[in-house]
């Protein structure tokens, strides 16, 4: 009688693999709990991809100061393409302030949670009301469309029969356009800079792309500050809850009760934003620079031309020297394009008190420049400087410490020219120091959206085709296929 065939695996064979597949098992679970705490309890973060990086400074700064519940909710199509970036980006959010909390509502595939939000916030009851983002923090609420978090570029598609092109995202501003939100949402007392109307400056309400000024507005209310026209004939005054003062290139002259009422505002520790325009040079002096001289702060006369660092029409500047203060710091590797500025710099023809303003020149012109009415001494002339003292001494000021920021040029922050270099950031930088926003002295960079494709021709195509759906299955079958065949041998 033959004898059976013997077992391939005895039985203390198989209760050994079994326990060592076992032990590896409890070991790698361990190890990704492990990794898990780790991650949770200091911080640990792998950031995969090429669009990945950390939170800019101001966010994290604006995160560490809310102490506030932020309710947010992503109102959002789950299949949007960028809908796994949005949650990403606020998750870590949550992670730097747990008193963030998020809520992810799919408006498509959850009905019954989309109408508590309708009934809830009014706004979404609107047909176009999709793919939203909302802030909430105490009854203040700030939506963000979801559209206006990715930036687009046209780009051509290889076609040999005709010319076509698609929108190809080329950069996602989602972390701006949500620390603008938050901080609209958290911060307790509403900003308002009024913008001093009536001697030819420049108008928020004005669209003209030369010298209107409804593109810094929106700088302004970017930043959460709203903006006004003020009047200061008559019996109007600078209003109590003016923040900043705007005086945007005036080219007439203020009449002596204007000035005083101007006065009086920066000695009760004012805001003052003052700019000053080329055109004012044919009036002569308009009155602020006898204010101005009180403060230590000294008006040219006549405007500056750098043939080094021009675009060619000798009627621009362009303003890469920086001195050392927080409205600047961010700008050292960008710089400014300004339009026939006045030289704007301390006053040195006389001595310094203990408590003197301090006056800090922070944009220079280069070595090469001169002023128009004396071409031949050239050095650098200082274009912009920021002012700052504490309260005067007798004097009850509510406004806390007295900041200025003068400027030799207006039209570089006028619709169009406010677009070009760093001078939109510079609009930024300079109200949120003269409104005392340390936290919102850093920019935040729109995160480059990177895609990979892979053209190939079709013949290419066919041969990948026959690999991926022949060859790799296939092959798997005449693996198995010898592995059979040996195991009967």
């Amino acid at each position: 009688m033959a004898a059976s065939p013997k077992p391939s695996f005895s039985p203390y064979r198989k209760w050994g693999t079994a326990l060592h597949v076992a032990v590896l098992v409890l070991v790698v679970f361990s190890v990704v709990v492990m990794v898990n705490y780790l991650g949770r309890a200091y911080f640990l973060r792998l950031r995969l991809g090429a669009q990945s990086r950390p939170l800019a400074p101001r966010t994290l700064s604006l995160l560490s100061s809310i102490t506030n519940h932020v309710q947010v909710t992503v109102y959002y199509d789950r299949d949007a393409p960028f809908y796994s970036t949005v949650t990403e980006l606020l998750g870590e959010y949550r992670h730097v302030n747990h008193r963030i909390a998020i809520q992810l509502v799919d408006y498509l595939r959850d009905p019954a949670a989309a109408q508590l939000l309708k009934n809830k916030y009014s706004f979404l009851a609107a047909p176009t009301a999709k793919d939203l983002v909302i802030f909430d923090c105490d009854g203040r609420i700030k939506p963000v469309d979801g559209a206006s978090l990715t930036q687009y570029a046209l780009e051509q598609i290889p076609n040999e029969k005709e010319r076509e092109f698609r929108r190809k995202p080329v950069a996602f501003a989602g972390e701006r356009e949500f620390t603008r939100a938050l901080l609209a949402v958290t911060s307790p007392k509403p900003l308002k800079a009024y913008f001093l109307q009536g001697h030819g400056e420049h108008s928020i309400a004005d669209t003209d792309e030369k010298m209107g000024y409804s593109k810094l507005a929106s700088v302004f209310e970017e930043n959460c500050v709203t903006n006004e026209p003020l009047s200061l004939l008559g019996t109007n005054t600078v209003p109590m809850d003016c923040s900043l003062l705007v005086i945007p290139g005036p080219t007439r002259a203020l009449d002596d009760l204007e000035l005083d009422k101007i006065d009086q505002y920066l000695n009760q520790g004012g805001r003052l934003l003052l700019l000053f325009n080329v055109l004012s040079l044919k009036t002569g002096e308009i009155g602020l620079e006898k204010i101005l001289a009180k403060w230590g702060v000294d008006v040219g006369e006549n405007y500056i031309i750098d043939p080094e660092r021009t675009l060619g029409t000798g009627q621009d500047v362009i303003v890469e020297t920086f001195g050392n203060h927080p409205i600047v710091n961010p700008l050292l590797q960008s710089s400014l394009h300004l339009v026939l500025p006045r030289s704007i710099g301390k006053l040195r023809a006389r001595a310094e008190a203990a408590d003197a303003p301090k006056v800090q020149e922070i944009a220079f012109s280069g070595p090469k420049s001169f002023s128009k009415a004396d071409p031949k001494q050239a050095h650098p002339f200082p274009l912009i400087v920021a002012v700052e003292k504490g309260a005067v001494k007798d004097v009850i000021t509510d406004r806390g410490t007295t900041r200025m920021v003068v400027g030799g040029d207006s039209i570089f922050l006028a619709n169009h020219q406010i677009e070009s270099a760093g001078n939109r950031d510079f609009a930024g930088f300079a109200a949120n120091w003269l409104l005392d926003r340390p936290q919102l002295l850093e920019g935040i960079p729109a995160r480059q959206v990177v895609s990979f494709r892979i053209v190939m021709t079709k013949t290419q195509l066919q041969s990948a085709e026959w690999l991926l759906l022949g060859g790799l299955p296939g092959g798997m079958l005449f693996l198995g296929t010898l592995v059979w065949l040996r195991r009967r041998s």
